[in-house]
């Protein structure tokens, strides 16, 4: 029957890390030892103070719909949020608040995009960017950068892939899947090239900021010339443990909100009620469970890094925020074990799920098919085995 199926969903890669997670968890089902290091979920529970103001708004009967860029209090508490952690300045029918930040994004690429726009696209990047914009009839254009360059693209490289055609710059900081983040120095350079163009929108996807190890975060929509021509996503599902809660938000110039909203209205309309109440609770209450989860990030991280950065012929750069290593595993391509041979990342990672049972991500999808990915927000314990495991794998490999 896939004659019935339309072209843009038979052109469409299914998400990568949905992917491998489903598969852990089947090879899990059948009985098999499986340390899952695939999906990016933090593995804490969402705060309690959270979940109780959620439970208060279902008593207080916020079950109806919503309006569909947000409900007000939520939308004023990430305008005083963007003000008081990132020195951005949107006013209140500015924010749209989603059902995740993918559908933010996904937002902006349908009621911003036509068919042949270009959208410069720094690499590695999150597996959806691609097919979000392929979506749109828009064009991907991947600028990489390699762990020698701390995976973090420089401003010659931005310079070089912009065209008549360019519309959008789209990155993450923290970027999933490396965990490398832009500095303020490191954003004033990108957008000295981009103060050039003036025609082109930067789309920063920050739903990492709360997890950033060291350093504070900047965000590009501070700076000066970058203001009125900015889109700043984020949202609840990482630094807040709400994964599953489905509230995502964006900041944009009003003739962009405005675009995203009336796109919404046709989708999904608002999100849910009780969820957005509890998210007004969340970005105005104590942080403390924040960085706690931050703080035992950072030493999954610290433990991952060493541990992988003692296998011979892995390259491990240190992630300044997220929860990913992102490791270069070029060194073990054309090696075997037995009759299998490694030729790509998929390779590497259907070897590594079949000899070790550690569930990981290539980094095909994320544009990068010399790495892999794996996720910390897993215990000590299993991130100690898994390291153990890899390592003992990939000494079984020959030439």
């Amino acid at each position: 029957m896939n004659n019935f199926l339309s072209d843009r969903i038979l052109q469409m890669a299914e998400s990568a890390t949905i992917k491998m997670s489903q598969l852990a968890r089947d090879l899990r089902a059948q009985g098999r030892d499986i340390i899952n290091l695939s999906l990016g979920e933090p593995d804490f529970d969402t705060p309690e103070h959270i979940k109780e103001a959620a439970m208060q708004a279902l008593r207080d009967g916020y079950t109806k719909y919503t309006p569909v860029p947000g409900l007000p209090e939520l939308r004023q508490a990430i305008l005083e949020k963007f003000l008081r952690d990132n020195e951005l300045h949107y006013a209140v029918d500015e924010i749209v608040v989603s059902n995740g930040a993918k559908q933010s994004l996904a937002n902006i690429s349908l009621a911003l995009l036509n068919p042949g726009d270009e959208v410069i696209v720094f690499a590695p990047y999150w597996v959806s960017y691609y097919e979000i914009i392929r979506l749109s009839g828009a064009v991907p254009v991947i600028v990489k950068a390699d762990i020698d360059q701390d995976y973090k693209v420089k401003p010659e490289q931005l310079e070089a892939a912009i065209t008549p055609r360019t519309k959008l710059v789209l990155y993450s900081s923290p970027c999933n899947p490396t965990g490398s983040a832009f500095t303020r120095e490191e954003l004033e350079a990108l957008a000295a090239v981009l103060e050039k163009h003036p025609d082109i929108l930067v789309i920063s996807d920050e739903i990492y900021e709360y997890i950033r190890f060291g350093g504070s975060h900047a965000s590009i929509g501070s700076l000066e010339n970058m203001r009125h021509r900015t889109i700043t996503i984020n949202g609840m599902s990482k630094g807040f443990a709400m994964t599953g809660w489905r509230i995502g938000y964006m900041g944009a110039p009003k003739w962009v909100a405005k675009a995203c909203a009336k796109m919404q209205g046709q989708f999904t309309s608002g999100a849910n009620a009780f969820g957005q109440k509890a998210a007004a609770v969340a970005l105005q209450s104590d942080m403390s469970p924040t960085y706690a989860m931050r703080d035992a990030f950072q030493k999954r991280r610290d433990l991952v890094v060493e541990k992988l950065g003692k296998i011979p012929g892995m390259k491990v750069n240190l992630p300044e925020g997220a929860f990913y290593s992102f490791p270069d595993i070029s060194a073990f391509f054309g090696k075997s074990a037995g009759s299998f041979t490694i030729k790509n990342s998929e390779d590497f990672c259907t070897y590594l799920l079949e000899e070790a049972g550690v569930a990981s991500v290539p980094g095909a999808p994320f544009g990068a098919d010399n790495c892999f990915r794996i996720s910390f927000a897993a215990s000590e314990e299993e991130l100690m085995a898994a390291c153990e495991r890899i390592g003992e794998a990939i000494f079984k490999l020959s030439v």
